[in-house]
């Protein structure tokens, strides 16, 4: 699958569905898939598979040309380079708040996808735990948080990096007065090669 389809999928999927003011469940139901499964898409936290994602297509009555004529891809070259003012806003959660993600790239490497964001993580921030089908690498830029994994609390602070399995349950909380600011990296593969 390429770069930009990972979460460029999940986008335009909620923006079809809410542009037509239809819920998860309803299109969940009618693509014969389960709510969380179509929520972790939406997200960008999983890949859907080919027909799970042409049965929600069909159930968004769409066509698949239409479906995909909007998307944009990265283009090929020996280098990617951003610049900030290229970062594009984007929200990951629709329940969070508090978090605001940034993306800076995405890029399809053989087995795996890199998808990269700066995360910023307001003082009193409110999110559920979430999985991840990617693991994720964290690198503290700015302030502090509580990295709670599955249950474990791990402090981050300025420089410290964290790496871990994103299909266990976790969520940064930031008790301090200062917005946190971390570098994302997720690496997803396809779990059924590993």
């Amino acid at each position: 699958m390429s770069a930009y389809m990972l979460t460029g999928i999940g986008k335009r999927i909620r923006e079809i569905r809410l542009s037509k003011n239809v819920t998860l469940t309803e299109i969940a139901e009618r693509a014969d898939i389960s709510k969380s499964l179509l929520s972790k898409i939406e997200n960008g936290r999983t890949v859907p598979s080919l027909p799970v994602l042409l049965s929600i297509i069909r159930t968004l009555n769409m066509s698949p040309s239409d479906f995909f004529n909007n998307l944009h891809f990265e283009p090929e070259g020996r280098y990617i380079h951003k610049q900030p003012a290229t970062f594009e806003p984007f929200q990951k959660e629709v329940d969070a708040k508090g978090f605001q993600y940034f993306k800076i790239l995405e890029k399809n490497l053989d087995q795996l996808t890199l998808e990269a964001v700066l995360l910023d993580i307001e003082p009193g921030s409110e999110r559920g735990r979430v999985r991840t089908d990617a693991y994720e690498f964290k690198y503290m830029l700015q302030g502090t948080v509580h990295y709670d994994i599955e249950g474990e609390e791990i402090l981050l602070q300025k420089g410290d990096a964290l790496l871990y399995d994103g299909n266990l349950p976790h969520v940064p909380v930031n008790r301090g007065t200062e917005t946190a600011r971390m570098l994302v990296l997720y690496l997803y593969y396809n779990r059924d090669e590993h």
